[in-house]
């Protein structure tokens, strides 16, 4: 059951983590290795979906101990957790074959999760997150920050442990602010000069050490727009496996309108009524348009301009 009211896409994760049972490695090759154990496939961060009899998308599930084969050992291998009772693996597969040509052949395709996000269930959606991320981090953190000596994989995929020096590595996650700016009844969307043409969106930008959510929000509205940050109100956050943030989105209250992009991180500005955001939502506004129901930027403006 969600915890809010609103989720986001990547949120809500169904499975039990079973983090307790993470240490217990003879547990793990024992549930590994039974026959009702199931794995998710993972080939260059792209998931394996097959067609659900709905004609939907949806996760293609192996025997585990066919994952375990195709691993290599535990380095690729990741303990997800638990549904019910049967146990989940993950398995990070990498190189230029697709093994759904190979080895997994009718069992289903890889496909890109951002293009596929939406099309699987939510909960689906959230699984492969949670296992995106985390092979992410495992592929990125495979030496010791204190030593350089290579670390080994422990505790079901979710620690690294170096035998040179001792010393132990835990998944990170990236904090990351993203705010609407709203000043009365108008709120603001910025472009940076990258992104497609008529693309804005709200702004966003990572948490710093010794800083406070509300402090990050007040900073970035300064740096980027000018602006001196009134108030804050948080929305929800969202899980982004790309490669491994948590977005926490803000409704941030302004002092003024008068911004000034910094042409560094943003190259414009623009303000907008509610019934002015309905129609960037929908697409009909004067050429801008808003990040696609995917992003929490769209989910933000969205519920200011619906008045929630």
């Amino acid at each position: 059951m969600p915890l809010t009211s609103f989720q986001n896409t990547f949120a809500g994760n169904p499975l039990n983590r079973a983090s307790e049972r993470r240490g217990d490695a003879s547990w793990l090759s024992e549930r590994l290795n039974s026959d009702d154990a199931l794995a998710l496939a993972l080939w260059n961060g792209k998931p394996l979906l097959e067609q659900g009899k709905d004609g939907g998308l949806q996760l293609a599930y192996l025997p585990a101990n066919m994952a375990d084969e195709m691993s290599g050992g535990a380095e690729r291998l990741l303990f997800m957790g638990l549904w019910k009772e049967t146990a989940v693996f993950a398995v990070d597969i990498e190189g230029g074959t697709d093994p759904a040509d190979g080895p997994l052949a009718g069992l289903g395709r890889f496909e890109d999760l951002r293009a596929t996000a939406l099309r699987l269930p939510a909960t689906d959606a959230a699984i492969v997150a949670t296992a995106k991320s985390m092979f992410e981090w495992r592929r990125r953190h495979r030496h010791c920050a204190a030593c350089g000596e290579p670390t080994q994989v422990v505790d079901g995929g979710w620690k690294r442990v170096c035998p040179a020096c001792k010393a132990e590595h835990f998944p990170r996650t990236d904090p990351v602010v993203i705010m609407l700016a709203v000043h009365g009844d108008r709120c603001m969307l910025g472009r940076q000069e990258a992104w497609p043409k008529g693309m804005f969106s709200a702004l966003a930008g990572f948490l710093e050490p010794g800083e406070s959510i509300e402090e990050a929000c007040a900073r970035e509205l300064e740096e980027e727009a000018g602006l001196k940050t009134l108030s804050v109100r948080y929305h929800s956050t969202q899980p982004w496996p790309y490669p491994s943030s948590l977005m926490i989105g803000l409704i941030a209250e302004v002092e003024s309108d008068e911004a000034t992009p910094d042409q560094t991180e943003l190259s414009e500005v623009r303000w907008f009524t509610r019934a002015e955001a309905r129609q960037v939502l929908a697409g009909g506004y004067d050429g801008v348009m808003a990040p696609g129901p995917l992003a929490i930027a769209h989910q933000l403006l969205k519920s200011w301009a619906e008045g929630d």
